[in-house]
């Protein structure tokens, strides 16, 4: 059997890469120190190494050179997350094989494998030209059998989550799931049971965050008859509905203390039972996990156990908000365009140049999900080819005013302009206009502005000054915060005057 040889200092990628390869029958010996390598390699001759470009200890270059002392003919890949022209040429020049870019792409490694494996000593000679094409693949260059709903975006960041879950889909790892609201978490989780060996077999979605306090351990496990009040019938929980398939858990941090108790159990033993229950249910089901906020920060806050935490983090996936892969926003709104047309039986060509750039100006607070709802709405009210400026929402046609009217100080640092004369303490630490031209001023009316300004202010920073989750925080809409914006700006405006 063909001896692999894997060394990465992230423990997960080597037993993912051991686990992928042992299903391919490779034999393989796997370490996270590089010089622990070298020493079983003192000893021991595999038939290839995988190793990663950046150890903790020691480089894969240093590695490379040192095995090739010994052994010239050696087959050696090199796994980077670092994938640049030079650097590719660089160890392709002392002697490396290939190189195979993070995330792994499973069919790449055991073609470039194979491909290592017949040709012996021959070092690969890959012209830059050649290595500059590979750099620059996008969705159309990837073969992927991507279900017809979900959407391959262009952008490199998107295409690093389609290698991820290609790689890990074929596991049965447990997988977590970041992104921010409405950014596609529930998309990559289907995708991910897509195409592992459960496909044929039921996924079940369930959002935590919509789950009451008192019937979430009912709806996950299910409930025996009179098992409490208003249990009328038996319920089967959707633990027990995705048996032998994939159970989908968004924003799981918001599940209370007592219910992550009976999902550790789930977790440890793959055994539960209803509410009410007697009887043990075996369980056969993978679980992937979606949260808008770090787990681990969550566990520190004392907000989600800690072992829960470990049992889900065998695999983790980072979804980037749109704004961050903005190559992404129109793709996406051509496909919601085409989805609108045929939902609505209209055949609205597409968007006008100032509705383009509108879109690639906003921020998309809400991601996929709001980039969605905007074109949906934009296709109905649309009555000629186009998609027009007067079809969009007035917070996305009045983005650039609106952000002219808010004061510095209520504005994310990463949209402010960058001609501002505000200081970081400026905008991180604000004082209300009215308070500072106020002092010792004991009127109840301007005390009760300085009030809520403050109460605004302060909802603003806890939800990383996203408007609409603000006004929602504080029981108002949205236009009346923005008024209260405004109102803000015209009183500084008025005081400075003075």
């Amino acid at each position: 059997m063909t001896k692999v040889l894997v060394i990465d200092d992230d423990r997960d990628m080597c037993l993912l890469l051991k686990k992928f390869l042992e299903r391919n029958n490779y034999e393989v010996i796997d370490f996270t120190s590089g010089k622990k390598a070298l020493a079983w390699y003192a000893e021991n001759t595999p038939d290839i190494v995988l190793c990663d470009l950046r150890l903790e200890d020691i480089s894969g270059l240093e590695i490379l050179q040192k095995m090739k002392e010994s052994k010239p003919a050696l087959p050696f890949l090199i796994i980077t997350g670092y994938s640049d022209v030079r650097s590719a040429v660089e160890i392709m020049r002392h002697g490396a094989y290939d190189y195979i870019t993070k995330p792994l792409f499973p069919d790449e490694i055991l073609v470039t494998i194979k491909q290592a494996l017949a040709n012996g000593d021959v070092v690969k000679k890959q012209p830059v030209e050649q290595i500059k094409k590979a750099e620059n693949n996008n969705a159309a260059n990837i073969e992927f059998d991507m279900a017809e709903d979900y959407v391959v975006g262009p952008s490199q960041s998107f295409q690093q989550i389609l290698k991820q879950v290609k790689l890990v889909a074929p596991t049965n790892y447990s997988v977590i799931i970041y992104g921010e609201t409405g950014s596609g978490k529930e998309a990559v989780a289907n995708e991910i049971h897509r195409h592992s060996k459960r496909a044929k077999e039921p996924f079940i979605a369930i959002d935590c965050g919509a789950l009451s306090k008192d019937l979430a351990a009912s709806e996950l496990f299910g409930h025996e008859k009179g098992s409490f009040t208003g249990a009328l019938n038996q319920k089967v929980g959707s633990f027990e509905l995705a048996n032998a398939g994939t159970i989908f858990l968004d924003e799981v941090a918001n599940l209370s203390y007592e219910v992550q108790v009976s999902l550790l159990r789930v977790v440890q033993e793959r055994k539960m039972r209803r509410v009410g229950g007697t009887k043990d249910i075996e369980l056969d089901v993978r679980i992937i996990v979606a949260s808008n906020e770090k787990l681990w920060a969550a566990t520190q806050a004392g907000k989600f156990r800690e072992d829960l935490y470990h049992r889900f983090n065998e695999f983790s996936i980072e979804i980037p908000p749109l704004r961050e892969r903005r190559e992404d926003i129109m793709h996406f709104a051509n496909h919601f365009l085409r989805v609108t047309n045929k939902e609505l039986e209209k055949s609205v060509k597409g968007f006008s140049p100032d509705v383009i750039n509108a879109f690639n100006s906003y921020v998309w607070y809400g991601n996929l999900r709001e980039l969605r709802n905007v074109v949906k709405r934009a296709v109905l009210l649309s009555d000629g080819d186009m998609v027009e400026l007067k079809s969009l929402p007035f917070e996305i046609t009045n983005y650039e005013k609106l952000t002219e009217l808010v004061p510095v100080q209520l504005l994310p640092t990463n949209i402010t302009n960058s001609n501002s004369a505000k200081t970081e303490t400026e905008v991180t630490a604000p004082t209300s206009k009215s308070q500072s031209t106020r002092a010792g001023n004991l009127d109840l009316k301007s005390a009760s502005i300085d009030a809520e300004y403050e109460t605004i202010l302060a909802a603003l920073k806890q939800v990383n000054f996203n408007k609409s989750k603000a006004a929602k925080l504080m029981k108002i809409d949205r236009k009346t915060l923005y008024n209260k914006i405004k109102e803000y700006q015209m009183l500084n405006n008025s005081e400075e005057g003075k």
